[in-house]
């Protein structure tokens, strides 16, 4: 969703005062396009699948979930740095940049995370209904149906990509605020986490690709890079500025995962058993109220229901730029507002016609997604190492790319170990 400058270029007859304005206008739409990318990128990852992931494997892994945590965020920094910096360095979107280095990679990529976007949108939905039924005890359809009707008012405005910035980054720290409440009053067991972080008592793979691919899987991969396209900001000159945003969206995605773990399982450790497999469970839901009562079931409504209309606005308007690899009007403007739009409403209509358990579709996506990140990943490593070309520069950091290529590798093998375990979550509920 490109955001417009006031004008392309000064009159003729523009006096300096005319030519400082622009430039602070310019300024001003670079500086909310990097501050929407940070935020779209963490509150993309940051959905109710997130949520309910965490909730769920800190219920069946105790402490030892904090070392998933780890790997989840050591995959991040690998993926992310390099993604945000091809993309901006090439000036390009994910799918035009794959498809000049092998051609119809691109478009692989692009059907890929259209789908692991719808899956990921119609868990965002559901998580709105599940937000807002535990909020104001509203029917969670109802609930999801509101939830994308907002979505898409959202997307109609006139500058929707400035709105979608402010409300992403007031939802997302309006969630840290919330949780770390909650974290404190819970009183969780920090040293065995902290112990549990590094030499955990068990290792689990399909938890470890799920929560990888709910963090940084399918869409989320490109959500900031192709939001920060639209600063101006780009080129190879850019790769410093580039670096510092991504770290600061994995570092707030990395803080959120962490106290909300910490939250639930201060819950889990006092004894409290959280219902995993029935259609109505709905674990965090469950550990906030048992620590705080039904105050404490309102407050996880607000923040379920704000990271998940934060992430149907990511999971929207990601996959909807990557429609622009098989029509280039669909790059920018009013056409790629109607395309996010669209997508919401299909998002929305699949989710009102399946009948599996929102607690399961949430806790599936983030699986599905994990198993199909290795792929892009593949392509954009090749790319590091043999077509630097495309990147408009020579030199590329070497250790970027070693990083890189180990987390693909690993994202290979945990989808490979995994794939079974994680299509049976639909089976058994979560």
């Amino acid at each position: 969703m490109s955001e417009q400058t006031p004008a392309a270029a000064p009159p003729a007859t523009s006096t300096p005062e005319d030519d400082a304005r622009l430039a602070a206008a310019k300024k001003r739409v670079g500086r909310s396009a990097v501050i929407g990318a940070i935020f779209l990128m963490a509150t993309s990852a940051i959905g109710p699948g997130f949520i309910t992931q965490t909730a769920t494997f800190t219920a069946t892994m105790g402490a030892a979930f904090a070392f998933a945590i780890l790997i989840s965020i050591l995959v991040d920094i690998a993926v992310q740095l390099n993604i945000w910096r091809m993309i901006t360095s090439s000036g390009k979107r994910a799918g035009e940049l794959a498809n000049s280095a092998i051609p119809f990679s691109g478009h692989v990529i692009a059907v890929l995370v259209v789908i692991g976007g719808l899956a990921f949108n119609i868990g965002n939905i559901a998580g709105g209904g599940l937000g807002l039924n535990a909020l104001l005890g509203i029917d969670a359809k109802l609930g999801g149906m509101i939830t994308g009707g907002i979505a898409i008012a959202l997307f109609l405005v006139k500058r929707a990509g400035k709105v979608m910035d402010i409300v992403v980054l007031i939802l997302g720290v309006g969630m840290i605020i919330m949780t770390v409440i909650v974290a404190f009053i819970t009183n969780p067991p920090v040293g065995d986490a902290l112990r549990q972080t590094f030499l955990p008592d068990q290792l689990n793979f399909a938890t470890i690709t799920t929560i990888v691919g709910g963090t940084v899987g399918g869409y989320i991969t490109y959500s900031g890079a192709h939001r920060y396209l639209d600063s101006g900001h780009t080129g190879p000159a850019y790769a410093g500025p580039v670096m510092k945003a991504a770290a600061n969206g994995i570092l707030v995605t990395g803080l959120m995962r962490y106290v909300l773990f910490l939250a639930i399982l201060g819950v889990v450790a006092s004894g409290v058993t959280l219902d995993l497999t029935t259609n109505a469970a709905n674990p965090a839901g469950q550990a906030f109220g048992a620590a705080l009562g039904d105050g404490g079931i309102r407050i996880f409504g607000a923040i379920f229901w704000a990271a998940a209309i934060s992430s149907v606005i990511g999971a929207a308007y990601t996959s909807a730029t990557f429609l622009s690899t098989f029509n280039k009007k669909l790059a920018g403007g009013w056409p790629l507002q109607l395309a996010t739009v669209a997508f919401i409403v299909v998002s929305f209509i699949v989710y009102v016609s399946i009948g599996t358990a929102p607690a399961a579709i949430l806790v599936f996506v983030g699986g599905f997604n994990g198993l199909i990140l290795p792929i892009g990943l593949t392509v954009f490593m090749y790319i590091g190492w043999f077509r630097r070309d495309l990147l408009g520069a020579k030199k590329y950091p070497i250790w970027l790319l070693v990083a890189g290529t180990l987390a693909t590798a690993l994202t290979w093998y945990m989808g490979a170990v995994s794939i079974v375990p994680i299509f049976a979550l639909l089976g058994t509920g979560a």
